[in-house]
């Protein structure tokens, strides 16, 4: 943890673009970070997270990092991992935490041995030689069929035919990492965010289109936010308790957003962890955090200076 006299020395790299099929929302996030970072006084400068990453956070003498990708190298522990090596401080949760959450399969099977309630699916992983030809889905369908490491809805295909099954899953294979093939519920999008292991509040996301895709999630006017979410006080509380548990169980830290569905009166369904929410004009984070007082400034702010390693040194002549 740092103080804002001591953070506003050192030299912050705003971590974002990377190779994630969410570049681009990673582009958009972390040039809002950056432009809050500034204004607030803070040295700050854009690192673009290439495959030249490590080169370019030693020539810009990076001190800290704050943390702007989403997806697949950026959000799985890759980054973090490297950080760590390097000693840079880095906002967001650590490498284990990080790869658990980006990992659907892992992470509900954590949920679900410790009492919380997920969706039933099956995990893939791997596509078969020649294809998916007969997937025999032990609940009804439609199904949710989506890779197992991708966020923002990238990949995701709902399936009602079971002859779309097999162009689906070739789909979300194409991402790596196999795939989940999920139950649909038909529910009520609820969003929770938290901030320094406090839920600050829940969000209702009413999507215009068939499913909360992802062009629902950054084309503005295709979904409708309710804040705070509309949802009788004890189920209100009840969302909150479970994301505030997801994010514990999993080892996460800092800033996340947790995903839930609400079916019926009392009746949530735990979907996943988000470890770097979108920082982005439509993201949620931003707008609960907004619907609580906290600006996105402050929210930014709050963030880097939650910045840490988690792998301690080994002092020279330790016994392994």
């Amino acid at each position: 943890m740092f103080l804002e006299e001591e953070l506003k020395k050192k030299k912050i790299g705003v971590l974002m673009g990377g190779m994630s099929p969410e570049r681009e929302v990673s582009l958009m996030s972390g040039r809002a970070i950056l432009q809050a970072l500034l204004d607030l006084g803070y040295r700050a400068v854009a690192v673009e997270a290439d495959e030249l990453l490590a080169q370019r956070l030693r020539a810009e003498n990076i001190e800290v990092a704050f943390i702007g990708l989403h997806g697949s190298l950026g959000e799985d522990g890759s980054v973090q991992g490297l950080l760590e090596m390097m000693r840079i401080p880095y906002t967001g949760s650590g490498v284990l935490a990080s790869a658990l959450a980006m990992n659907k399969a892992v992470s509900r099977q954590i949920f679900q041995q410790n009492g919380l309630p997920v969706p039933r699916s099956i995990f893939l992983a791997r596509q078969p030689e020649g294809g998916i030809t007969l997937l025999k889905v032990p609940f009804p369908l439609p199904v949710v069929i989506k890779p197992c490491q991708e966020g923002s809805s990238v990949g995701v295909t709902l399936v009602s035919d079971p002859q779309d099954i097999p162009l689906a899953a070739e789909k979300a294979f194409g991402y790596g990492g196999g795939i989940l093939v999920e139950e649909f519920i038909k529910g009520r999008e609820i969003q929770v965010g938290i901030l320094d292991d406090v839920a600050l509040g829940a969000i209702e996301i009413v999507p215009k289109v068939e499913f909360y895709n992802y062009e629902a999630k950054y084309t503005d006017g295709l979904a409708e936010h309710l804040f705070p979410a509309p949802l009788a006080p004890k189920e209100y509380q009840k969302a909150l308790d479970l994301s505030s548990q997801a994010h514990r169980l999993l080892g996460c830290e800092g800033a996340t957003r947790v995903d839930l569905l609400f079916r019926r009166p009392g009746e949530f369904f735990v979907l996943e962890v988000n470890t770097l929410p979108g920082m982005t004009p439509l993201s949620l984070l931003p707008e609960i955090a907004r619907g609580m007082g906290i600006l996105f400034p402050e929210l930014v702010e709050r963030i880097i200076q939650g910045a840490r390693l988690r792998i301690p040194v080994r002092k020279k002549g330790a016994s392994a």
